[in-house]
C-alpha cells in the first residue's frame, strides 16, 4: 500500500476514526494491528521479516536491561546486530557479492557465479533495520529503558505512516510518545488541522512536482533513449531529477509526518530545505536528516569521530559516506555516489581555511548577500551533479552522461521548442514552474524558521477552508494521470 493510491484514502481515515475513539489503553494495540496490515498489504510473507527483527531486538534489549555481566551485554548488542544485519544483507546485497565474485573470477578467465536465490527486497528493510538496531544500542548505552512491552515495542519498530521510508525514528522519541499514549490524551483539533496540511503538501510535492518531473527524468536516463539527447536536454534531466528525489521523498515524509500529528504523534524532521544550503556539509544537515544523524552516533563516533586527529577523522568520514551509499543501494554507482559527497565533504573543510585567508587577504566580504546566492547556486549545481551517479544505471553511463552535458550546449534550445518533445509540453512545464516555485517559497520558510501552518491557522476559518480545498483540488487535477502517467512508488521505497 503506497501514500498514493485509492486504498490508503480509505484505509488512513477508517484507522483514524477507529483511533479517535476507542480507549486509550488499547490505542497501540489497534495501530500494531493496522501497521502489520499496512505491511501486509504489500507482501504477507515478508511480515514475518518485520516480526523476526521485532523479536530479535525486543529480546535482546530486555537481556541487556536485566543482566550486570558486561560479556553478556555485549554478547547479546552484537548477535541482535548481526543477525539483522545479515538479514539485510542476504535480502539485498547477494545480488552485488555475486556479481563481484563473478568479477573476480573473470578476470581469471572462469566464469563467476550467479545468485541462485534472486529474492524480492522487501519494502522499508533497511529503515526498520536501523531503527531496531538503534534501539538495541541505546538500552546497550543506557540512554533509553528497554521496552518490556511487546506491544508497545512492536508498534515502535512498525508504525505504519514512517515503516517504509522513514524517517529512522529513535526510541527515546516515538516510543515513549507510545507509552504516553495509554495514559494522555494526544489528540486534539490543533493536530489534527496541522496533519492534515502536512500531509496534503506532501501529496503535492509527490503527485504534481515528483511525478510530473519522472516523465523527462525516466526518459533522460532510460538505457535506450538517453543517447539521443542533446547536452542541453541531459542538464535539464539531471536538474529535474534533483527535483523529484527530493519532492518524492520529502513528499513520502511529510505525508508520514502529518499522518502522525493527525494522530498526536511527533516524528522528526527529516528535510530542512537542503537545496538551501551554502556547502555539501550543510546539505547532509538538511537532507535525510534522520539517516545522517543515525550514521553519525552509531557509526562515525564509534569509529572514533573527531577525537583521533585530523586524518583519522577525514577517514572516518570517508568510511560513513562509504556505507551511506551503500545503504542506497547494491551496486557500485551508489557507492560511488556516496564516496563523492564523502571526498566534497573532506576537500570542503581541507580547504576552509585557506579559502578564508584569500578572502581576507583580497578584502571580499563572503557574507554578502551575493556570495551566499553563489554558495547555493554552486551547491546545488554539485549535488545534482553527483546525483547523476545516483540515478544512473552505472557510473560508465553517469561519466558519458556527464561528458556530453558539457558539450553541444545550446541555449537556445530553451525556446526551439526541442525540450517539450521528451513527454512534457508547455502546460506541463509550466505547472511545474508554477509549483517548483510554491516548493521554494515553503523551503525559504522554513529555513528562515517561520512556522507557516501556525500562521495559517492563525487566520480566518474560511480563508483555510479556501485554502485547503485549493490544495485539494490541485493535487486533483494537477496530479491526475494522463497517458504519459503513471502512479509510481515512492523511489526510496526500494532502499
Amino acid at each position: 500500500m503506497v501514500f498514493n493510491s485509492i486504498v490508503f484514502l480509505i484505509f488512513f481515515p477508517i484507522v483514524l476514526a477507529v483511533y479517535y475513539i476507542i480507549p486509550k489503553k488499547i490505542k497501540p494495540v489497534w495501530l500494531l494491528a493496522a501497521s502489520f496490515f499496512f505491511y501486509a498489504s504489500w507482501n504477507l510473507k515478508y511480515t514475518s521479516l518485520l516480526a523476526v527483527s521485532i523479536l530479535i531486538t525486543y529480546f535482546g534489549g530486555l537481556i541487556i536491561s536485566r543482566t550486570g555481566d558486561p560479556k553478556i551485554r555485549k554478547a547479546s548488542l552484537i548477535s541482535t546486530i548481526v543477525i539483522n544485519l545479515g538479514i539485510l544483507a542476504v535480502f539485498k546485497y547477494l545480488d552485488l557479492i555475486f556479481h563481484s565474485l563473478g568479477v573476480v573470477v573473470s578476470m581469471f578467465g572462469g566464469q563467476g557465479p550467479v545468485n541462485p536465490l534472486e529474492l524480492l527486497l522487501p519494502v522499508g528493510i533497511s529503515f526498520y533495520t536501523f531503527q531496531a538496531i538503534g534501539y538495541t544500542i541505546d538500552v546497550y548505552r543506557g540512554t533509553v529503558e528497554a521496552e518490556k512491552n511487546l506491544i508497545r515495542y512492536a508498534l515502535f519498530v512498525s508504525f505504519f505512516p514512517q515503516l517504509v521510508a522513514g524517517p529512522i525514528e529513535r526510541s527515546g522519541n516515538l516510543l515513549s510518545q507510545i507509552r504516553r499514549m495509554e495514559k494522555e490524551k494526544l489528540t486534539s483539533a490543533d493536530n489534527l488541522v496541522r496533519g492534515a496540511y502536512t500531509m496534503l503538501y506532501g501529496f503535492i510535492l509527490k503527485m504534481i512536482i515528483a511525478d510530473r518531473a519522472a516523465v523527462y527524468v525516466n526518459l533522460a536516463y532510460d538505457s535506450k533513449s538517453w543517447v539521443y539527447f542533446t547536452g542541453l536536454e541531459i542538464f535539464f534531466g539531471a536538474v529535474l531529477f534533483s527535483l523529484q528525489i527530493y519532492c518524492d521523498f520529502a513528499g513520502y515524509t511529510y505525508i508520514a509526518i502529518g499522518a502522525a500529528r493527525t494522530m498526536g504523534i511527533e516524528i522528526r524532521d527529516n528535510f530542512r530545505a537542503p537545496y538551501l544550503s551554502k556547502s555539501i556539509r550543510e546539505f547532509w544537515d538538511r537532507w535525510h536528516i534522520s539517516l545522517t544523524s543515525w550514521f553519525r552516533d552509531y557509526l562515525y563516533f564509534p569509529l572514533g569521530g573527531s577525537r583521533k586527529g585530523k586524518v583519522r577523522k577525514y577517514v572516518n568520514i570517508l568510511i560513513v559516506f562509504l556505507i551511506s551509499g551503500l545503504w542506497h543501494g547494491a551496486a557500485y554507482h551508489f557507492v560511488f555516489w556516496g564516496l563523492l559527497h564523502g571526498a566534497f565533504r573532506v576537500l570542503g573543510e581541507l580547504t576552509e581555511g585557506l579559502r578564508s585567508k584569500i578572502a581576507e587577504k583580497l578584502k571580499y566580504d563572503r557574507n554578502t548577500l551575493a556570495h551566499r546566492a553563489f554558495q547555493v547556486v554552486l551547491t546545488f549545481f554539485n549535488v545534482t551533479v553527483f546525483w547523476m551517479f545516483f540515478r544512473a544505471e552505472s557510473v560508465s553511463q553517469a561519466l558519458v552522461m556527464l561528458g556530453r552535458m558539457f558539450s553541444g550546449f545550446g541555449l537556445w534550445q530553451f525556446t526551439d521548442g526541442s525540450l517539450l518533445n521528451k513527454g512534457l509540453d508547455g502546460l506541463e512545464i509550466n505547472v511545474l514552474v508554477v509549483f517548483v516555485a510554491l516548493m521554494i517559497a515553503v523551503d525559504v520558510c522554513i529555513k528562515k524558521k517561520k512556522d507557516l501552518i501556525g500562521i495559517l491557522m492563525k487566520q480566518n476559518i474560511w480563508l483555510n477552508f479556501l485554502l485547503f480545498l485549493a490544495g485539494i483540488l490541485a493535487v486533483v487535477i494537477y496530479g491526475a494521470y494522463g497517458g504519459n502517467y503513471n502512479a509510481s512508488d515512492f523511489i526510496y521505497f526500494q532502499f
